[in-house]
């Protein structure tokens, strides 16, 4: 069975060709600057990738039909024609309430997806044309949303509400939704693999870390809480998000130099984390050279983060009474050996304690955890796309 991955943004489109039953990969690539010069980069199983500018990509429509005819094209496709491509699976950012899992896309579901738009203004307009993009190019193909936040509406209600007038979690459906979703239920699920239990036997907390971040608790496999919220906004500082903040300071901020409030999103949003602290990159890669060339600034910052994932550790640790392993995923997580150790360092008295050696590895699936330790620390590549994939699969069967 073959599933095209699709995560359309608002000017480009991410897309994968995959058996989820084998894993094996057959195409990828990214098309961007959708309305602008259009570039495409298509990369085969087993040959060079394919980069072409000034791609025509008026829309999202001509961005995917030339997917399409690179998958079939006679010297670099991968399959015959258009009907070995089983199935489409769309990343959709929000489903809101509506969605506790991945559904197959119906007119109705297209409606609850739009009635989703205000929670995620960036995210779920596109989201949206990339699947109409689709429909209409490949009638009759099942199409299945895989959403964000599905994964988190296992939460309590003591997790996802907020101290709001109650009226408007009622009314406007204002309380902690939490995001990266898929790849927290991904990664959970590989833990559980590694440590050869059924993960309804286990309390894990994973830890998704890369220029967007978000920890999960997971109990019994079921997200029980998340640290981003409404929006991905909340929660940890980021690259250039800042994270949970006092919300006075906006109004502090706004009255001081005359913000409106997209003006003081877009600070929060786009000018803070940790790039906002260090003035220095939103990229952990160029803080951790700043740091080693002297740059105080850069230090904080890492210091601001790797404080604030260790604090979510034992938070989450306490709501459900005890850990069996820490995971770490996404770009840092994968690949920051520094950023590990500093965010473990002190959480011994935990038996959380990580193997200096093992720890070096990057971008591998590996249980770090010193000799002694009494709580597992794994790292585990995130596979999004797969998820996607094996989700898509089932529905569509």
């Amino acid at each position: 069975m073959n599933i095209l991955v699709i995560n359309a943004g608002s000017s480009s489109l991410k897309y994968q060709l995959l058996n989820p039953e084998t894993q094996q990969v057959l195409a990828k690539g990214l098309c961007e600057r959708i309305g602008i010069d259009g570039k495409f980069t298509y990369k085969p199983e087993g040959k060079q990738a394919v980069k072409e500018a000034d791609v025509a990509m008026p829309t999202h429509s001509e961005a995917i039909q030339t997917v399409l005819n690179a998958l079939v094209d006679p010297a670099n496709g991968v399959i015959g024609s258009m009907k070995e491509i089983d199935a489409v699976g769309h990343r959709v950012v929000h489903g809101g309430e509506k969605f506790a899992k991945s559904v197959l896309i119906t007119d109705e579901v297209m409606a609850a997806i739009e009635e989703c738009n205000p929670l995620a203004p960036l995210h779920n307009p596109a989201n949206i044309i990339g699947i109409k993009a689709c429909q209409a190019l490949m009638p009759g193909t099942p199409m299945v949303a895989v959403f964000d936040t599905a994964f988190h509406q296992t939460m309590p209600s003591v997790a996802y509400t907020y101290a709001l007038p109650y009226e408007y979690y009622e009314q406007d459906k204002v309380r902690r939704y939490g995001f990266h979703g898929t790849s927290h239920k991904y990664v959970s699920q590989r833990a559980a693999a590694m440590l050869g239990k059924p993960i309804e036997e286990l309390k894990l907390i994973s830890c998704h870390l890369g220029n967007g971040s978000s920890v999960t608790a997971i109990d019994g496999g079921k997200s029980v809480d998340t640290s981003m919220g409404f929006t991905p906004l909340a929660g940890l500082p980021m690259g250039t998000r800042a994270g949970d903040i006092d919300a006075g300071i906006m109004e502090y901020l706004m009255n001081k130099y005359g913000y409106d409030i997209k003006e003081m999103l877009n600070i929060l949003n786009k000018k803070s984390g940790v790039q906002g602290i260090s003035g220095v990159s939103s990229d952990f890669r160029d803080l951790e050279k700043a740091k080693s060339e002297g740059n105080q600034r850069a230090a904080l910052a890492l210091d601001v983060f790797h404080y604030s994932v260790k604090k979510l550790i034992g938070s989450y640790a306490a709501v459900m009474g005890g850990v069996d392993a820490v995971i770490f995923t996404a770009g840092v997580g994968e690949n920051g050996a520094g950023d590990r150790k500093a965010i473990v360092s002190g959480l011994e008295f935990m038996g959380i304690k990580i193997d200096d050696e093992k720890n070096g590895k990057r971008g591998e699936e590996i249980d770090i955890s010193a000799q002694d330790a009494t709580v597992r620390t794994l790292v585990i590549p995130t596979n999004e796309e797969l998820m996607i994939a094996l989700d898509t699969a089932e529905l569509a069967k």
